[in-house]
């Protein structure tokens, strides 16, 4: 056991012990090698079931890491461009004003459509009909390209319904074909996974939470207009079969060292297999948008999908770090600089990033 491994245990069983987590992996993949694979802890606190390497957990947001190196793959192909307009390949959006909207706008979270109808329910957005036919009904909030909000919910729908226009295929089978099964790991990341399946996931729950805050916030505050509360990401609804079942590509379903391998496979070769050529993981993390977000209000980097700089740190202090993080506190990202890929999944879900920034540490100085 390396020593690297051995202080990533040694920190994840504290964690555990103390009472802060409950169950979680971290992996690590340096030069497309895994270097660490660490699990500690339960995935389900009812049964004492124990956390293993292959264990899913529900991850908030961290799935469109995943989400956007699909459409990465397919571009890489020829099958659109990061300037084809959305409508050129889905007509019906182009309703309200949509027309301008451009791939490089919907993976830059630019494209203006960042809420759904406040009336939209848990089994609404289990229905993929029912989600597109509301982005083709959506009204513009801005004119798309001249600001940058977090589109939570409405990014995934949006990438998936472009790739299933491309490839007449639902995204999870795009994914399965063409990201994880090629690495490997089909079996442990998923968009919508199979019923039959769902014993095998961590189950989440809610860590205690000051929800005093939430009262103190003006009720006009953008975030309350993007999505109802009954939206929120919180363990109920990330435990939820029909959620889990779903194909919602704005989370996902993953092992760390899945979605770590995904995110190795992008900076280099895997075992052989590499996604992407390095001119388009340039583009694809090349700064494309920033400043303050229109939906949540804290300054925010895009790349082409995915984060600039990591959950506890600015893109200006990392601005070679690209990657998702999610609400709960687990993250996944990379580094072009270091040829470094990290996750961190969890199934306590907290309002912080500590237990990542703790283990993202240790992994820089070892």
């Amino acid at each position: 056991m390396s020593d690297l491994q051995q202080q990533v245990q040694a920190a994840a069983d504290k964690l555990v012990e103390s009472g802060e987590e409950r169950g979680l992996q971290v992996a690590v993949y340096r030069d497309g090698v895994q270097i660490v694979d660490v699990v500690a802890g339960v995935a389900d606190p009812e049964t004492g079931r124990p956390v293993t390497h292959d264990t899913p957990f529900y991850n908030f947001s961290i799935g469109k890491g995943a989400t956007a190196t699909v459409a990465h793959v397919l571009a890489e192909r020829g099958l659109f461009g990061y300037d084809t307009p959305v409508a050129e390949l889905w007509p019906e959006f182009a309703r309200h004003g949509k027309q301008g909207i451009t791939v490089r706008h919907v993976l830059s979270h630019t494209a203006g459509v960042p809420g759904v109808p406040l009336d939209t329910t848990p089994e609404d957005v289990c229905t993929w009909e029912k989600m597109t036919a509301a982005l083709e009904d959506a009204e513009l909030w801005w004119e798309p390209g001249t600001k940058m909000g977090y589109h939570a919910l409405t990014f995934g729908f949006l990438v998936g319904e472009i790739v299933r226009r491309v490839t007449g295929k639902p995204i999870s089978q795009v994914l399965r074909e063409d990201v994880t099964g090629p690495l490997g790991v089909a079996d442990e990341l998923y968009f919508g996974m199979p019923d039959k399946e769902h014993h095998r996931l961590a189950r989440l729950e809610d860590a205690p939470m000051d929800m005093s805050a939430f009262g103190e916030m003006p009720a006009d505050l953008p975030m309350f207009k993007a999505a109802p509360m009954t939206l929120m990401p919180n363990a109920d609804l990330g435990n939820r079969p029909d959620y889990l079942a779903a194909d919602i590509p704005a989370g996902g379903k993953t092992s760390a060292r899945a979605i770590a391998r995904m995110y190795a496979a992008l900076l280099g070769e895997v075992d052989g297999v590499r996604l992407v050529s390095p001119e388009r993981l340039r583009e694809a993390t090349a700064v494309a948008s920033d400043g303050i977000d229109e939906v949540f209000g804290m300054p925010t980097t895009w790349g082409l999908g995915y984060g600039i700089g990591g959950p506890a740190s600015t893109a200006e202090q990392s601005p070679t770090v690209f990657g998702m993080s999610g609400a709960g506190g687990s993250a996944a990202w990379a580094d072009t600089a270091t040829g470094t890929a990290f996750a961190l999944t969890k199934n306590r879900l907290t309002n912080d990033f500590a237990a990542a920034g703790l283990f993202a540490g240790i992994v820089s100085r070892g």
